[in-house]
């Protein structure tokens, strides 16, 4: 890097603080902050869904698979996800945005109190934020990676640097300060990534070279839909695991389908981010499939051949553009999972541990939202220095296995419990679900040997998912109070922004507090 491309870096970083300080205007409250109030237009929410779905790793990790095994690394990774954003698009999108005008929640998981019990919405709160801490951890360290790449800082300075400007930005502007920032990521993203497409082809003999390469010796296998342990059976895994991931069983999706103003919208936006989730990393991993032709990477699983491939063939000034690009990916996600956790922490977790959380006001929540999302982002980092140590071995593996893994017993019952069909399931099939399938992922990772990779990740979300339903089955716990919840959420009922007016009694004082307002603060009836 000289001195043009620090320039474009420095630019970026303070393009981003500046949309965090004019995003903090529009905040006024906790459902601003981490709702957008429900005013977020569907094609915004769109691209942020997009964008806050992944991160650097796709630059190192997956960038090692690409170079290995060919467009494997698109058909097992990038296309389960669009499929899978797809099919939540019109199963969950709708009903994630019926809870904050229906129920009037600012959190995912505030519902779960009402649908099933306390202990089980702590045990999900509990779980999914120290899982994530592991998840960003790891994304601060692909991203760290990749600027010690450029610029010869070394890992935790990077992990620094991108930490504290992600802090100042997610922390001032809340939701609407990470959309805006990711739609700005967007763009920078978009030309970063045609600038490499393009010069990876002027250096391999034009556009023909997009169907000519692929006869050549250092690409054999390259064509092949699934390679190594990346199966058919991995990608059905992948497939089920994702459309649960990514329709908002991680959270920070979920709250970008709640920020549109009707659930009709919501459909909108994911049908949006599954278009782009289809196309947009075709063009992103040419260039990784056939860096083959081009660099000899470094490191031995190819983790650092992108970065490599982005220094030999860029000049000066693109080259710091497409690091920006490399940045605004991770601070995508990560931002955007600050957020998800910090809206659990302060309207979940906090009121169960404190009288006091109880009956914070208007400004006390926000200020606590703050620094919530401040010390988790401080406690990723902090995982971020240590994500290379035996305990998790490397970046692709805290994402593929730990997150993978360990996400479907979280998402089972936050997701299945929005639909009608599992009503019978109630806080006895949600926390033996919850509590087996994360037994599942120690017996799978750690408890016995030699167990393939598409087991390890499935063999959790397919425990609890099974128990799930069976226990519903066998010992309903439906109510009168759970199923005016549910009926709530599924179809049109009282009309999109229905607000109270559209909520069953039961759930209506299920969006209730102790001081007789609903949980945006604002007072109901």
């Amino acid at each position: 890097m000289n001195s043009l491309d620090w320039a474009v870096l420095i630019g970026y970083f303070g393009v981003m603080v500046a949309i965090g300080v004019w995003s903090h205007k529009r905040v006024d409250d906790v459902s601003d902050f981490f709702t957008a109030g429900g005013r977020m237009p569907w094609w915004l929410s769109g691209i942020s869904h997009h964008m806050s779905g992944y991160s650097a790793v796709m630059f190192t990790g997956y960038a090692g698979i690409a170079y290995t095994y060919g467009v494997t690394s698109y058909v097992t990774w990038s296309f389960p996800i669009a499929i899978g954003i797809a099919v939540g698009a019109h199963l969950f999108a709708p009903r994630l945005n019926r809870l904050r005008s229906r129920l009037h929640v600012a959190s995912p998981l505030e519902y779960l109190k009402s649908r099933y019990n306390l202990p089980t919405q702590q045990a999900l709160a509990w779980s999914g934020v120290l899982l994530k801490i592991v998840d960003v951890g790891a994304k601060w360290a692909a991203i760290a990676t990749l600027l010690s790449v450029f610029t010869g800082i070394s890992l935790n300075q990077g992990i620094l640097i991108t930490g504290v400007i992600t802090g100042v930005y997610c922390t001032v502007g809340g939701l609407w300060a990470d959309a805006l920032t990711e739609l700005g990521q967007f763009v920078i993203q978009f030309l970063a990534g045609i600038a490499m497409l393009v010069a990876v082809l002027g250096k391999l003999g034009g556009v023909g070279a997009l169907w000519t390469v692929w006869d050549r010796p250092e690409l054999q296998g390259h064509t092949a839909p699934t390679a190594g342990p990346y199966t058919l059976t991995f990608l059905l895994a992948y497939l089920f695991i994702k459309t649960f991931e990514y329709s908002g069983g991680m959270w920070n999706q979920a709250q970008r389908y709640m920020a549109t103003p009707t659930a009709r919208e919501a459909t909108r936006s994911g049908r949006l981010s599954a278009a782009l989730w289809l196309i947009w990393p075709l063009v992103l991993f040419f260039p990784m499939w056939v860096a083959p032709l081009l660099v000899e990477p470094k490191k031995a699983d190819a983790s650092d051949a992108y970065a490599l491939m982005t220094e030999q063939l860029l000049p000066h000034g693109l080259l710091g553009l497409v690091i920006v690009g490399f940045f605004s990916h991770t601070m995508a996600m990560c931002s955007s999972d600050a957020n998800a956790i910090a809206a659990v922490f302060t309207r979940d977790i906090a009121p169960a541990l404190s009288k006091a959380a109880r009956g914070w006001t208007q400004r006390a929540g926000l200020v606590a939202a703050r620094w919530s999302t401040i010390a988790f982002l401080g406690l990723s980092m902090a995982v971020a220095t240590q994500v290379n140590s035996p305990t998790f071995k490397d970046i692709i593996t805290v994402v593929i296995k730990w997150v993978a893994g360990l996400m479907g017993p979280i998402a089972i019952p936050f997701m299945l419990g929005l639909l009608r069909t599992f009503r019978k399931s109630g806080p006895t099939a949600a926390l033996v679900s919850w509590a087996a399938g994360l037994f599942a992922f120690w017996l799978t990772n750690y408890g016995l040997d030699g167990v393939e990779l598409q087991i390890q990740i499935v063999a959790p979300l397919a425990t609890s998912l099974v128990l799930y339903v069976l226990i519903g089955w066998v010992k309903p716990e439906d109510t009168p109070e759970r199923d005016a919840i549910l009926a709530s959420l599924d179809g049109d009922g009282g009309g999109e922004g229905g607000g109270a007016s559209a909520v069953p009694a039961q759930a209506d004082r299920a969006g209730r507090d102790r001081t007789g307002r609903n949980r945006t603060g604002q007072p109901l009836g």
